[in-house]
């Protein structure tokens, strides 16, 4: 697919938010900053919240809130920029409400039920301003913290889990009619669907997982983040298998290629939805391009 180069350079960029100048927010999870991208070489720093920011989102309040897994250790693999296991300095899992006019961070929770988030990964809003995201978990030298999904209520204090235990949760995002949260699982590379019986009230699909699976990848393919189109399909970034897959809610997919091992991000914008911006973040690219089908128009992307 034809694309163009947005910008290049970053330090693992991902979350990707379109904004209404068509400019694009995007994490640099190495550097700990958020930058600002209209192409042609304009740029500037948003905010630097510093540990691994990650997901990025609108909330109803018009502030950019991000998902921070505390940061990473990293690795060059044959001139590509990998991520690890939790840092040296690891500052611990949360998420930070950013005040776009003056770049002012502010911690919003580290803590779910008394259990301290560990790699908060991505966030998504639905129409009432609920906010669903998932924590990733962290990885050590020789085991693993688990991660879930969770739910912040629009105006809560306290947010509540609403299922735990998957190895590795990644991208989330809700169905057009906002009756159901996908939900990415890495290292698994699965896709998983709740269904919802209210905002924040999963139905379990089965006495063990509160999730029913979607999607399974053949052979070694590891999923991120994802974006819904208008139609209801999930495009989930993939990793190894660098490239974005398309998947149906009844579980068919197809693949389309793009040029890095960890592809991490889409994200649509435009007149018509079918603008894409991707994060190639083992090479520090943002890039365009068009998308056969039409995204799904965020709730509070201005």
């Amino acid at each position: 697919m034809d694309f163009e180069l947005v910008a290049d350079g970053l330090g693992f960029p991902e979350g990707p938010v379109v904004m209404s100048d068509g400019s694009v927010i995007v994490v640099e999870i190495q550097k700990g900053v958020i930058s600002r991208h209209w192409g042609n070489g304009r740029s500037e720093t948003v905010a630097t919240p510093g540990g691994g920011p990650n997901g990025l989102a609108i909330g109803p309040d018009g502030a950019l809130w991000c998902c921070n897994n505390g940061g990473f250790q990293w690795s060059n693999v044959e001139g590509l920029l990998i991520p690890g296991n939790a840092a040296e300095d690891y500052s611990g899992g949360r998420i930070e409400r950013i005040d776009l006019s003056t770049g002012k961070v502010e911690r919003v929770l580290d803590s779910v039920g008394g259990n301290k988030l560990k790699g908060p990964n991505d966030l998504v809003f639905d129409k009432a301003g609920n906010l669903y995201f998932t924590d990733h978990g962290k990885s050590y030298s020789r085991y693993r913290d688990y991660g879930g999904l969770f739910f912040l209520a629009n105006g809560a204090s306290e947010a509540k889990e609403l299922d735990f235990h998957y190895s590795s949760p990644n991208g989330v995002g809700l169905s057009p009619d906002e009756q159901t949260v996908f939900m990415a699982d890495t290292m698994t590379g699965r896709m998983w669907a709740f269904d919802l019986a209210a905002p924040g009230e999963i139905k379990p699909a089965s006495p063990f997982n509160g999730g029913r699976v979607v999607a399974t990848m053949p052979g070694l393919q590891y999923f991120d983040s994802l974006a819904m189109t208008a139609a209801g399909n999930v495009c989930v970034a993939t990793i190894l298998n660098g490239g974005i897959t398309t998947i149906t809610p009844e579980g068919a997919f197809s693949h389309t290629a793009f040029p890095d091992l960890l592809v991490t991000n889409i994200a649509f914008g435009g007149a018509d939805m079918m603008d894409a911006w991707l994060t190639l973040s083992s090479t520090g690219q943002l890039i365009k391009c068009r998308w056969p089908e039409a995204g799904l128009v965020l709730n509070f992307n201005a």
